[in-house]
């Protein structure tokens, strides 16, 4: 028998008798990773576990903890879903049912109308098949035996999705005991490798996507291969439901978005406090590592955007507007106007790196059905910044944006993975600009010692980039900072700087944000911390609550005087019994709510009463001050 030679993911190269499936290589490597293997990738193309090995190739054994493989642990649920759907409901039809980030759905056309409390029975079916075992059958039709097979199934939907293939195109299908469905795969081995299941909610969607078609009823669900993951992922979706910024937003008055303004959101004066104090620490990291602050227009004219290539790549995205005849543009990026300022004057190559930053207000045109509170908005500010570098300089200039990033997420508690994105598609430039900008953007990230995955063809379309995706508190992840670098725009907007040697030269330009959208970050925020902010960045840091009126005046003594040292206080004076008081100030999420009665007004104090910590007892008045000065002073 003829033997192969199997390259592994640690780089190791055994031999293999021709026919090897993939489960079987999981098996020779050991016990535990064939129990834990759903999925295999041979060659980077990903195969189910019983496919069979013919010839020299690179094989990797995918888990749950790989992006393929939790798919196909997914869409195998999906799968169970659909089976248990029709169970129990025949005349239901079928649409799609992939994964998704965070689990799978099915689409189902059914006279019955599925209602939360059907998903514990749907379930329970489903647990019935998980235990029956079947295995997943691959079946490959011409498209004239497909098309035949769902018509006598009623199943018009994948007949629509077949007519849509090629004629000569070979049609696979899965079987799993009476339930067969039209899929590319792939799916793991049998319903038994599901473990944990649950259905999550039901919504409508228009089949294919489109309102002229039907409206489907959607069933969403997870799955994982251990209970105490499902019960952990539950747990926090309960929370993320508990710490969402639109809800918090409303009850800390923060921000609030109007029907006359769907994506354009309005701070309230306390959402305002909290983003002057961002704004402000980001203007002082900023200060401090050279950069120069700019504010350039929100509206520019149409040949601009031409001249840059957004009205090329990016129009669909761009809201337009007529001035003396002339078409302009309401800018969705800085990146042009800063351009303009740079060749106002010449420079030199002393000057470099020349970093220019700006806070600049976008607008970029959003569906409706993709506007979602802070997160996904069509007006908001980011935290720019514009790098003109020598060529000599790059890697060195990447690595500092990074030292930059991680000194600003540091502040927050913010963990963050990188990902490096490279040439899209639509991509304008030399494909050695493209390498070369590449190449440097995976030395800084490789100087630093740092994992990063790559991301292939998602890059701008003038240049490649580092994306930087924060971890919060309950484990989920945003994409928040950025850098791109670019040989492009220096080239269409003929940048020049005056070199050691008298001549002119080309600049290398950085495009980069750190908290990216003011907006998003603030939502971001409020979920990381619940609405609980640090005191650096609570509206409200202290809250002045006299026990009865006779010691209001003394409440407004201790107000004052924390008002005096710039502390952001108020006072409550409300006549209402002093737990109720205290109930609403755990409420608002203030970080200190100070008690004042007999005692503390005998002794010139204040009863503390810590957000976090609870009662602190009585401490003289400037002694709370140095204290949360110092909390405020370091940002803890």
């Amino acid at each position: 028998m003829t033997n192969i030679n199997i390259t592994l993911k640690d780089g190791a190269v055994k031999q293999y008798p021709a026919g090897t499936t993939i489960l079987q290589v999981a098996e020779s490597l050991g016990r535990r990773l064939a129990a834990a293997a759903l999925v295999g990738k041979v060659n980077g193309e990903v195969k189910e576990l019983a496919y069979p090995l013919k010839e020299d190739a690179k094989v990797d054994i995918l888990t749950f903890d790989s992006e393929e493989g939790k798919d196909a642990y997914r869409h195998t649920t999906s799968h169970i879903m659909a089976q248990a759907v029709q169970r129990l409901y025949p005349e239901a039809r079928l649409g799609i049912g992939p994964a998704i980030e965070s689990g799978f759905y099915y689409d189902f056309d059914s006279a019955d109308t599925f209602k939360p409390e059907d998903l514990a029975q749907i379930e329970k079916e489903m647990d019935s098949i998980i235990k029956a075992d079947y295995p997943l059958v691959r079946e490959e039709l011409s498209r004239e035996d497909a098309v035949k097979l769902f018509t006598e199934r009623g199943e018009s939907y994948k007949v629509e999705l077949i007519n849509d293939l090629p004629e000569d195109a070979r049609i696979s299908t899965y079987r799993q005991g009476d339930f067969i469905d039209l899929c590319a795969g792939p799916h793991l081995p049998s319903t038994g490798k599901v473990k944990a299941v649950k259905l999550m909610s039901l919504a409508g969607a228009y089949w294919r996507g489109s309102e002229k078609n039907k409206m489907l009823q959607r069933i969403y669900g997870t799955s994982f291969p251990q209970k105490a993951e499902l019960d952990d992922y539950i747990y926090r979706m309960e929370e993320a439901k508990k710490r969402d910024h639109r809800k918090l937003g409303h009850e800390l008055g923060l921000f609030t978005i109007v029907d006359e303004g769907p994506g354009f959101p309005i701070f309230m004066p306390k959402g305002m406090i909290l983003r002057n104090q961002l704004e402000a620490f980001w203007r002082e990291i900023h200060n401090r590592r050279g950069y120069l602050e700019i504010r350039t227009p929100i509206i520019l004219n149409r040949s601009l955007w031409e001249r840059s290539g957004h009205w090329d790549h990016y129009k669909e995205n761009m809201y337009f507007t007529v001035i003396d005849d002339e078409d302009y543009c309401v800018k969705p990026m800085n990146c042009p106007g800063g351009l303009l300022l740079y060749k106002t004057q010449m420079h030199s190559y002393r000057e470099f790196p020349l970093r220019v930053a700006e806070m600049g207000l976008v607008h970029r045109h959003e569906k409706s059905g993709v506007l979602h509170g802070l997160m996904r908005v069509r007006a908001f500010t980011q935290d720019d910044a514009h790098i003109y570098m020598m060529p000599s300089q790059i890697v060195g200039e990447i690595k500092e944006v990074i030292s930059l990033v991680d000194e600003i997420y540091s502040v927050f508690g913010f963990s963050y993975h990188v990902e490096l994105s490279t040439r899209p598609e639509k991509a304008i430039g030399s494909l050695e600009d493209w390498d070369r900008a590449t190449n440097a953007l995976r030395a800084a990230l490789e100087e630093n010692g740092m994992q990063y995955k790559v991301n292939e063809g998602d890059g701008a379309f003038y240049g490649p980039k580092i994306d930087f995706h924060l971890r919060d508190t309950i484990g989920r992840t945003w994409q928040c900072g950025t850098i791109q670098l670019d040989f492009q725009m220096p080239e269409l907007f003929d940048l020049t700087y005056i070199g050691e040697d008298g001549q002119r030269h080309r600049p290398v330009m950085i495009h980069r944000t750190v908290l990216g959208s003011m907006e998003r970050f603030i939502g971001v925020l409020t979920e990381h911390y619940a609405g609980a902010f640090p005191a650096w960045l609570s509206p409200v840091q202290a809250r002045v609550i006299p026990i009865t009126e006779r010691h209001h005046e003394y409440g407004r003594q201790v107000h004052d005087t924390l008002k005096a040292r710039g502390i952001r206080v108020e006072l409550d004076e409300r006549s209402e019994k002093v737990g109720y008081k205290i109930r609403e100030g755990q409420l608002a999420k203030i970080p200190y709510l100070l008690v004042v009665g007999d005692r503390e007004q005998e002794n010139q104090a204040v009863a503390v009463r810590d957000r976090s910590k609870g009662d602190l007892g009585a401490m003289p008045t400037a002694e709370f001050i140095q204290r949360l000065e110092q909390e405020i002073r370091e940002r803890s």
